[in-house]
């Protein structure tokens, strides 16, 4: 009993040190110089919400996402899915990262060849369907241009993932659903 105290004592203190260094999700972790100019879009993606097929009410698997406008010398992409309205914040759901340069979209439940995944705040490799029903959550879904390919090992930690792609970006764009049930 003793032992489970302090273990949970030990990783909330992890998570509050993390999250006030900027390590994950702070203001420090992605550059502010990095411009927005990519564009974003799903078809899956509306007002409404978040289609069901994309949930922990559905088939779980992930959206389908669009991009363009990736400037010169990007090297790869990466995609990251959070919610900036979680307790813990951002909770991310989807590290998807060594994306080729010439790709342009992700596929609903299909990765690009070569890409890989990075644990998720569950600490689980790949998407974690979302389970929408508090209103006001966003779901983010932002995409990176990098100067590099990452190179790192799928099952990457959240942390290692998202630090390389904020030293590596060059260009973001996003698209941002809101939970409206």
């Amino acid at each position: 009993m003793a032992g489970d105290f302090w273990r949970a004592a030990v990783a909330g203190a992890a998570v509050l040190l993390l999250a006030g260094c900027g390590l994950i999700g702070g203001p420090s972790t992605v550059r502010m110089d990095v411009p927005q100019t990519l564009t974003v879009t799903s078809p899956d993606l509306g007002r409404g919400g978040m289609a069901p097929a994309f949930t922990c009410h559905g088939a779980g698997k992930h959206p389908r996402i669009h991009w363009s406008g990736a400037p010169q010398g990007t090297k790869s992409v990466a995609v990251v899915m959070d919610d900036s309205a979680a307790p813990i914040t951002p909770f991310i759901y989807w590290i998807v990262f060594d994306i080729g340069p010439q790709t342009t979209d992700i596929q609903a439940g299909q990765l690009p060849p070569g890409s890989r995944q990075a644990d998720n705040s569950k600490g689980m490799v790949g998407y974690d369907p979302p389970c929408p029903g508090n209103p006001g959550h966003a779901y983010r879904f932002t995409v990176y241009a990098l100067s590099r390919k990452l190179q790192l090992p799928t099952g990457a930690s959240v942390k290692s993932a998202w630090s390389a792609i904020a030293q590596a970006a060059i260009a973001r764009g996003r698209v941002t659903v809101v939970a409206s049930q």
